[in-house]
């Protein structure tokens, strides 16, 4: 038995081992694309200045370090030993941390939409960790002053919208920088073919994503891998034909060597520098689709020494051809110097390398669908299409107007700016920003979710802070020359999720104050003559609990309404993923013979949801495993019309468990028959199923101010107009349909 028990042991290990090396092989076609390419334009964005004034060897060896020790310090540093460690139940990125302390530490005004349930087990850290007196003051800090908690969702929401810019920039600029490449051999070429060959591979990038990454994921990784192998070859050959003497530059007294010589030119210079660094945000925003093992792997077994190669290798071969500094990398592949073979080695480069920033690009386009997605499941994006390309990975996701949009502001850029230094300006300013938000957010996740020492959050916010902030404050100076195009893109993004949040929060507190209680809706009855047909019916609303006061509205000039009413109320949680067996919440609202019932739907904002016919089947499901365990219990004490608080979860058996704040129960589901009600549901299920959602105009009262007018009735009016309507989608059938018009003044 132990020989046998042994075997296995090793045969489940070689097995994980196996599949962490499978992860980290295909991470390098999803997660590393961005951060690969860089070596295309860090040396020549970097000398596109006044530095170039400095062109010696000691500037040169500074840049490489400067390189060598950004690399070093904050891809592999901050994110690999740091950042990778604060994930919210396995995902990643901005949204994830700001999740995070929303449900562990109760910070956040997301999560004030909803409340928590303490029973998910997101929201269970398991063992609970001792309060410090740091993170009790915080909470404190931020329970006293809302201002604070608006402060930190804007700073949230700057670093989300720069990412969103990323998905902009980083195609262009990518894209052509590679296809400036041609000019090396066919150097009468005009730029404005140039121009047009790098938007026609755009439009042909943007124009694929309808067919979803997982089409076109198995080609990613050997591309990104036979790329890395090249630029390292390409490295190691001309740091040993060139210069060996580059190897000096690791020497962090390069750096103190370079600032000494090139003063304040070196320091407007780091805004080049960064982009050597682009990418490295995505090994934490795709975190949800590896394992924290297999992307570290990944990093320091093969991309983090193929760009130090790389790197170098262009540094050995500008010491010895200054003149060349403007086109360094492919000046650099050693076939322009082999004669006979210099055409054999330059195509399979260059075609090589534009087919990278295609990849590279698709990365952080895959990245952004993802991030729209998670800010539209938070109700802080307007209602978008989304598209799940893939039933096995749920994470790969297509949204046609975003795809859309982003390839006409790719198209844009490249005619409006054609000019890599100016993209590059804006490019290294979206993506310090991006990781200056990281640190401050990490700051916070120290001190209130893993309660360490201040001191170690203090010391952690100086350290890469401090860093980032100086990179920052260089691309902030080139703001006139590009450096406003993030700036520009940010403040659109963030105007218009603060926009949409905020009048969707007035919506809901109007909702919410107009609510129906149960006595007011019976006094409706009597006196309209109020009929009930056969069928089931599902009420749409944001009211939990009472009536939303647009089924008032309905009842008031119809008054006829199906046998079993069914109040729906869908639920974005701000944390990845609701179990199945913890998705449907039923409650009872009034006596049994009213046949009224509450649903709360909650869902994580990375969970799939199906389509409407397999949404209804569990969700009547649902309704009859609650009527079987005994909810047909009616707490006659409840006033007011309020909803009875016997909640009933669904267990993987399919028993019914109560929940949080109820008598605990567990009774199995004891069949078709167990009770009148149920015969009572298939029956009205048999006579159809209908659908009411509320066709709300949202618009500020007369009282307002001319700004809040504007903003609810101009620009919320204009989004809500323009987005997804509310029933496409939930898919809801248009035949089975009732809209009850309302108009709101908030």
């Amino acid at each position: 038995m132990d020989l046998e028990s042994g075997r296995a042991t090793r045969e489940s290990r070689l097995k994980l081992y196996k599949d962490t090396l499978c992860l980290a092989y295909q991470s390098l076609g999803v997660v590393y694309g961005d951060l690969s390419i860089s070596p295309i334009y860090v040396f020549k964005n970097t000398f596109s200045g006044r530095l170039k004034l400095h062109e010696e060897d000691d500037v040169i060896f500074g840049v490489l370090s400067l390189v060598f020790w950004t690399l070093t310090l904050i891809p592999l540093c901050k994110y690999i030993i740091f950042v990778l460690g604060a994930d919210d139940n396995g995902e990643g990125g901005t949204f994830a941390l700001y999740s995070l302390l929303c449900h562990r530490a109760k910070l956040g005004l997301l999560s004030a939409f909803h409340p928590q349930n303490d029973d998910l087990p997101a929201y269970s850290p398991g063992l609970p960790i001792k309060e410090t007196k740091a993170s009790s003051l915080l909470k404190e800090f931020f329970d006293r002053h809302h201002s604070s908690q608006i402060v930190l969702l804007l700073v949230v929401l700057l670093g989300t919208s720069m990412v969103i810019s990323d998905g902009i920039l980083t195609p262009s600029m990518s894209v052509l920088s590679a296809v400036n490449g041609v000019k090396i051999k066919a150097t009468g070429l005009h730029e404005r073919y140039t121009v047009l060959i790098a938007c026609v591979i755009l439009v042909g990038l943007f124009a694929l994503q309808h067919f979803g990454t997982h089409r076109v994921g198995s080609l990613f990784a050997p591309i990104m891998l036979a790329w890395l192998l090249c630029i390292s070859g390409v490295g190691f050959y001309n740091t040993i034909h060139w210069n060996p003497g580059v190897v000096r530059a690791f020497s962090p007294h390069y750096v103190y060597i370079f600032f000494k010589k090139a003063g304040k030119h070196g320091w407007r210079s780091l805004g080049g520098i960064v982009l050597c660094i682009t990418g490295a945000e995505a090994m934490f925003a795709d975190l949800g689709h590896f394992s924290h093992l297999s992307i570290r792997i990944a990093f320091t077994a093969v991309v983090y020494p193929c760009l130090i190669l790389a790197y170098m290798g262009e540094a050995a071969y500008l010491s010895k051809h200054k003149e060349d500094i403007e086109r360094s990398f492919y000046k650099a592949i050693p076939g322009l110097s082999l004669g006979l073979f210099k055409e054999v080695v330059f195509w399979p480069v260059f075609i090589i390398a534009t087919v990278a920033t295609v990849v590279g690009s698709q990365a952080i386009i895959s990245a952004t669908f993802s991030i729209i997605s998670q800010c539209r499941a938070l109700r802080c994006f307007p209602r978008v299409k989304v598209i799940h390309t893939s039933s096995q990975i749920h994470g790969q996701i297509y949204i046609p107007e975003v795809n859309w949009i982003l390839m006409v502001m790719c198209l844009a850029v490249v005619v409006g700016f054609r000019d890599t230094d100016m993209i590059g300006n804006a490019y290294g300013l979206a993506v310090t920003t991006v990781m200056l938000v990281t640190t401050c957010l990490m700051f916070l996740v120290v001190i209130m979710v893993w309660r360490r020492n201040v001191l170690a959050a203090v010391a952690f916010v100086i350290f890469f802070g401090s860093l980032e902030l100086l990179y920052l404050s260089a691309c902030f100076a080139e703001v006139h020359k590009g450096g406003w195009l993030p700036l520009v893109f940010s403040l659109i993004v963030i105007s218009v999720m603060c926009t949409w949040h905020y009048g969707t929060l007035k919506k809901h507190s109007y909702e919410s104050h107009n609510k129906v209680s149960l006595d007011m809706l019976l006094t409706l009855g009597p006196n309209h003559g109020m009929t009930r047909v056969p069928g089931i019916c599902l009420i749409y609303s944001n009211v939990v609990p009472g009536f939303p006061p647009m089924f008032a509205h309905f009842v008031t000039n119809f008054p006829a309404f199906h046998k079993i009413l069914i109040f729906v109320t869908i639920q974005s949680l701000t944390i990845p993923n609701v179990p199945v067996n913890q998705r449907f919440l039923i409650s009872r609202i009034g006596p049994p013979e009213f046949h009224f019932f509450q649903c709360v739907v909650q869902y994580g904002y990375k969970d799939v949801r199906k389509d409407s016919h397999a949404f209804e089947s569990h969700l009547i499901e649902a309704v009859a495993e609650f009527l079987c365990s005994g909810g047909d219990d009616f707490d006659a004490g409840t006033s007011g019309g309020e909803m009875s608080t016997n909640h009933q979860q669904l267990s993987p058996q399919g028993d019914a468990v109560a929940g949080a704040g109820t008598r605990h129960k567990k009774v199995r589901f004891r069949g078709v028959g167990c009770s009148k009600e149920l015969d009572e549901l298939a029956e009205a299920r048999e006579s159809g199923l209908a659908y009411m959602m509320g066709n709300t105009c949202v618009l500020a009262i007369e009282t307002s101010s001319y700004l809040r007018k504007f903003i609810i009735n101009v620009v919320y009016g204009f989004l809500r107009r323009n987005c997804r309507r509310p029933e496409t989608a939930l898919g809801v059938p248009h035949t089975s349909l009732i809209e009850v018009g309302m108009v709101y003044h908030v």
